[in-house]
Order: C-alpha cells, then sequence, then structure tokens
C-alpha cells in the first residue's frame, strides 16, 4: 500500500461523486473518467463488469464501484479510503445545498441550474453508453451485442423486469453461451 494510491483514491472519488450532480448514474461517466482515462486502474472491458456485476447487487452503485476499485488498488485501507471519499463529501454536501435550495427554492438561478445541469449529465451518460456500447462490439461483434442489447430493452421496458434480473441473465449468458461462439 502506498500513501500516494490513498490520496489519488480520495481525490478520484471524490471528484467523481462531487460532481455528479443526480446521483450515481450521474457519478457513473465521471467515475469511469477518474478510474478508467485518469488513474488508469481498470480497463474499459473490467469497468464495464464492475458496473454490471454492481449493478446486481443492492444499494447505491457508486459505493460499490468505489469499494471494489480502491480493494483492487490498496486493500481493505484502499476499499475504506475510496468509500468515505465517495460519501462522506456527497452526505455533507447535500445537507448543505438542500438548506441552501430551500432557503432560495422559488429563485429563478436556484430552478435555471437544476434544469440547465440535466443536458450535461445526459451527454455523459450517453458518452459512457457509446464507450460501453464500442466496448461490446468489440467483444461481441457487431450482431450479438445489438441482439443483447435489444432482448435487454425489450426485457425491461414492455416485460417490465427489474434491470438486477437483466444482468443476471446476461452474466449466465455470458458464462453458457458466449465461451462456445467464435467472436
Amino acid at each position: 500500500m502506498n500513501i500516494n494510491d490513498l490520496i489519488d483514491l480520495i481525490v478520484g472519488f471524490f471528484v467523481s461523486n462531487v460532481l455528479g450532480y443526480g446521483g450515481g448514474p450521474a457519478s457513473i461517466p465521471l467515475m469511469y473518467q477518474e478510474i478508467v482515462t485518469h488513474y488508469a486502474w481498470t480497463t474499459d472491458h473490467d469497468f464495464s463488469n464492475i458496473l454490471a456485476l454492481g449493478n446486481t447487487l443492492p444499494g447505491p452503485i457508486a459505493t460499490k464501484i468505489a469499494a471494489f476499485v480502491g480493494y483492487d488498488v490498496a486493500g481493505v485501507v484502499g476499499a475504506l479510503v475510496a468509500l468515505v471519499a465517495t460519501v462522506v463529501p456527497s452526505a455533507v454536501a447535500l445537507i448543505v445545498l438542500l438548506r441552501i435550495m430551500r432557503r432560495y427554492r422559488n429563485s429563478s438561478v436556484v430552478k435555471g441550474m437544476t434544469l440547465l445541469v440535466q443536458p450535461v449529465i445526459a451527454v455523459l451518460m450517453l458518452l459512457l453508453t457509446w464507450q460501453m456500447g464500442k466496448t461490446s462490439i468489440d467483444s461481441l461483434g457487431v450482431w450479438q451485442a445489438l441482439i443483447i442489447a435489444a432482448v435487454a430493452l425489450w426485457a425491461m421496458e414492455k416485460r417490465k423486469i427489474h434491470p438486477a434480473f437483466v444482468i443476471l441473465c446476461a452474466f449466465i449468458y455470458g458464462g453458457l453461451v458466449v465461451p462456445h461462439l467464435h467472436v
């Protein structure tokens, strides 16, 4: 365990979660930026796996990603540091910002800030989706990736199957079928 690794974990998870306005889904692209692009703690493919597995487990996705990556980088201490850097700043910011927003809730400035940040979050999510889609196509091929995406969309939107079950089915399919295909 290296003190610089712990400092990097604090900074990386602090930045991605404090700026992740909108919760876990909004912080995921920022976490991706820190974890994969900036610090290179993991690869695109592994991040996709961490995200997929994390979504099958109960609880907030950001804390699960932080715990896994922190542990991978610096063991148990790294997991604890990453969790603290993820949870504490967000909790403090939530308390402070909600008090401010409650006081100024009728302000056009506050309304404008909360409305106009949403398209930025949508773009971040779109970029993450694009990157994960490219990774899927590279790994599985265009047709298989599109078919799996279509089945997942149908299952969640039309059949209203919980995403955790869809991800679990994808894991099972990936473990039982994909190894026997020549992709």
